[in-house]
């Protein structure tokens, strides 16, 4: 079944596949300490540009997001994020569970923080009745397909650590971002002052797995242990770790982010000569919002399958993935003529 419900849907990447296909091969010390997670880590600090750099790895986007968190808080801080925010809405409570901390979610229009969205949230500090704001955290990209550009992620650095507080990223489509804006990760991340990321695999061509990358040594102190107490110590590491290597060090990450932004935009560009859509955010990444009758949207749903967005104004969410063809496009766009007509 071709469908536009998410990145998480497609295959593997066959060069990813092969990568796995390569490490099932004899035995290894389990848990890290073999020869493919030691160039996975290479690659990533490789393509940061730092040496020292600790990357961690781990199965899912949830658990990277968790044990970042757990790395940056005490159970009486509060985390501030978007309201569309993947930690706020879509892992069950597993960041407050996990860390004890509040969540703080701030409405945004397009699902990214401002500065000057921020501000109104960064009181109470050193009062014992309030929570402690302690983490500023983003996603790259965005849960509506937005993106920040490295100077906005940079004036979220610079309002985080005027605060002694903390700029996470859950870069799980991090590759895409890198991608429409054609800039390196360092300028994404290192640059920006970004304190701690996440890089994504899972959605963009990996079987499994995710990187957790802190930049500051004392997040990455205790990193190991908050990994295994909230089980995403994988023993057969390898297999997660020998994906990065062709992944990082072939470009694989920004080949298929490039294929899916790619596809995006000419899904988009079909269904905006339709007329009559209203696409409800700009196209910066592999998804699109947009807003149908609902009588078109039950009919589409014969076919393809794809999530409702916001249901009280017929706003649905499509799709894209590294593996998206114009097939699928063409086809999906005729039947959507064919139902407006």
């Amino acid at each position: 079944m071709r469908s536009f419900g998410s990145d998480n849907n497609s295959g593997v990447d066959p060069q990813i596949m092969q990568a796995l296909m390569s490490a099932n091969n004899d035995h290894t010390i389990a848990y890290g300490d073999d020869p493919w997670t030691h160039e996975a880590k290479g690659a990533i600090r490789t393509l940061l540009g730092e040496k020292e750099v600790e990357p961690f790895f781990l199965f899912n986007g949830t658990g990277a997001n968790v044990v970042a968190l757990q790395a940056c808080t005490l159970p009486f801080h509060s985390i501030l994020c978007a309201a569309t925010a993947h930690i706020a809405v879509d892992e069950c409570g597993a960041p407050v569970k996990m860390t004890g901390a509040a969540l703080k979610e701030i409405p945004t229009p397009d699902g990214k923080l401002t500065p000057a969205l921020v501000r109104p949230y960064l009181h109470g500090f050193g009062f014992e009745h309030h929570s402690q704001p302690k983490v500023i955290a983003i996603s790259q990209t965005t849960e509506l397909g937005t993106l920040y550009t490295p100077q906005e992620i940079k004036a979220l650095a610079d309002l985080a650590h005027n605060h002694d507080m903390i700029l996470f990223m859950d870069g799980t489509r991090i590759a895409n971002a890198c991608a429409f804006l054609d800039v390196p990760l360092r300028e994404m991340t290192v640059d920006a002052g970004v304190d701690i990321f996440t890089l994504g695999g899972t959605k963009n061509g990996l079987m499994f797995g995710e990187a957790l990358v802190p930049l500051r040594k004392e997040l990455a102190e205790n990193m190991r242990y908050y990994r295994k107490q909230t089980t995403q110590l994988y023993s057969k590491m390898r297999f997660i770790s020998a994906q990065f290597i062709p992944y990082l060090n072939e470009n694989i990450w920004l080949k298929n982010a490039k294929r899916s932004n790619d596809a995006a935009q000419k899904l988009y560009d079909e269904i905006d000569r339709i007329g009559g859509i209203e696409i409800t955010q700009p196209v910066q990444s592999n998804a699109l919002f947009l807003i149908l009758p609902r009588e078109i949207t039950d009919k589409l749903r014969e076919r393809y399958f794809f999530y409702d967005w916001d249901e009280s104004r017929n706003e649905v969410r499509l799709v894209c993935s590294w593996d998206t063809t114009d097939e699928d496009i063409r086809d999906f766009v005729d039947y959507l003529k064919e139902l407006i007509s």
